[in-house]
């Protein structure tokens, strides 16, 4: 007789096995195309919160792309000159729908923050100094601080897995923002350690393994770990003369236009050739570049004052799309400012001044993407390179922590570190801080509440 328990006892019926998730349904250009513009709208937080964003649209939610494939583009993207969020967009729609896929995905994260950029630096030159736009910058610019640490986090959350990668990003944060060191110095300072560690230790320095790389099993994604590149996203000389062919010529084309009709020394044409050499010289994204066109927009060519730089970043990191989208502002308001149209058209001229920017800016991103991509592709299993990636992915959540610090310290003591410690920067820093970490709100929510919070400090002041 048997006494088995019947909470206890299992047959083999009683227990089916789970079905494995299927891979997701292909995907159209038609049908992504929504997507890339809904994240141009929403794209918040500077380039770590984007990324953030793409990991886990692409990744997390719609699995179009495998954590290891994204992981090995971001680390790409990484060390190119140029923002690295517009551009990690732009690969992986080129490797989901070819050329036009990275197009579309690429000028769709860049163009609605054009277009509010340009409306907001025309209220800004028109309005900048009401009561009203002056409290609202009280409360965004803490906002942008606590964005940047959340961004910092979770960046960091999916890369440094490994006690090596910790110390990696922590060297990272104390060149820079100790020892200022350059960054073109820090990437090549980590891409070494990681050429050297792939072979002494290639499981820390495996593609993916200095972020969030699954591990184990995975609901599997359209490009999975092991999709062998698509027939677009395998290199051929030809292929990439034919990039580099339409990047001169659409380069070259606009410039000798500029400098036929305005000449070299016009105010559109130095737009054109230092914002060109912006997109090529500064590596590290947006934040690298920022010193640059500091130097450039208000030391060299006036187009801005410092004061005005100060709040077209504050711009820039409360409206959506890469930060480097700064440069529309310095190009709205060095247009505005210098009437390159005449004193009766001053918005068009701030309009034409920002698209010229922007156009010279952004070419050489897609130019790196559609010629490299199919390079990268062929290595994303190849640990020599991987390796030296990782490692230097871990190093940029160095470079971001000083960055919430730098912003962090000029927030809560606006007059010098001798200066006043404000009190009402610091509760709203906070407020935000546990808003999107501890309560995870989206990022325009607490903009909007940080906002209001500032228009009110400022009106009891």
């Amino acid at each position: 007789m048997s006494l088995q328990h019947p909470k206890l006892s299992v047959t083999p019926s009683s227990a089916p096995p789970e079905t494995p998730p299927a891979a997701p349904a292909p995907i159209t250009l038609r049908q992504a195309w929504p997507f890339w513009l809904k994240v141009g709208f929403i794209s918040f937080g500077g380039p770590a919160g984007q990324i953030a964003l793409l990991h886990e649209e692409l990744v997390e939610r719609r699995r179009w792309i495998s954590d290891a494939r994204f992981l090995h583009a971001l680390n790409y993207c990484m060390v190119l000159p140029g923002p690295e969020a517009q551009q990690l967009a732009t690969y992986l729609g080129w490797l989901m729908h070819r050329t036009w896929g990275g197009i579309v995905a690429g000028v769709l994260f860049v163009l609605p923050s054009l277009f509010i950029l340009i409306g907001l630096s025309w209220v800004y030159m028109v309005f900048g100094n009401t009561a009203l736009v002056v409290g609202l910058f009280t409360g965004i610019k803490p906002a942008v601080t606590a964005i940047v640490l959340q961004a910092a986090w979770r960046i960091g959350t999916r890369t440094l897995r490994h006690r090596l990668l910790w110390a990696l990003a922590a060297l990272s944060w104390f060149a820079l923002y100790v020892l200022q060191a350059p960054f073109p110095a820090i990437v090549l300072g980590a891409g070494l350690v990681g050429a050297i560690g792939g072979r002494l230790a290639p499981q820390v320095f495996q593609a993916g393994g200095g972020h969030a790389a699954q591990a184990g099993p995975h609901a599997p994604a359209l490009i999975d770990d092991n999709t062998p590149p698509p027939a677009h996203a395998r290199f051929t000389l030809a292929g990439l003369v034919k990039v580099l062919v339409w990047g001169v010529i659409l380069w070259l084309a606009p410039m000798a236009l500029l400098m036929l009709t305005q000449g070299w020394t016009h105010t559109l044409t130095q737009m054109a050739w230092f914002f060109t050499k912006a997109a090529l010289l500064t590596f590290g994204g947006a934040y690298a570049v920022l010193p640059y066109v500091y130097q450039g927009g208000v030391e060299q060519f006036g187009w801005v004052t410092a004061a005005q730089m100060i709040d077209g970043l504050a711009l820039g990191e409360t409206t959506p799309g890469p930060l480097i989208m700064v440069v529309a502002f310095v190009g709205y308001v060095g247009g505005h400012t210098k009437a390159l149209l005449g004193p009766d058209h001053l918005f068009l001229a701030g309009a034409l001044a920002a698209t010229v920017v922007t156009w010279f800016t952004f070419l050489p991103s897609f130019v790196f993407i559609l010629a490299g991509g199919p390079f990268i592709e062929s290595t994303h299993q190849d640990l020599r390179l991987s390796a030296p990636l990782t490692a230097i992915t871990a190093a940029v959540v160095g470079v971001i922590v000083s960055l919430a610090l730098f912003f962090g310290q000029h927030v809560l003591w606006p007059q010098g570190m001798d200066g006043r410690f404000d009190i009402a920067a610091a509760v709203i820093a906070t407020a935000a801080a546990l808003a999107l970490i501890r309560f995870k709100r989206p990022v325009v929510q607490v903009i909007a509440a940080c906002a209001l919070a500032g228009w009110a400090f400022s009106a009891l002041a």
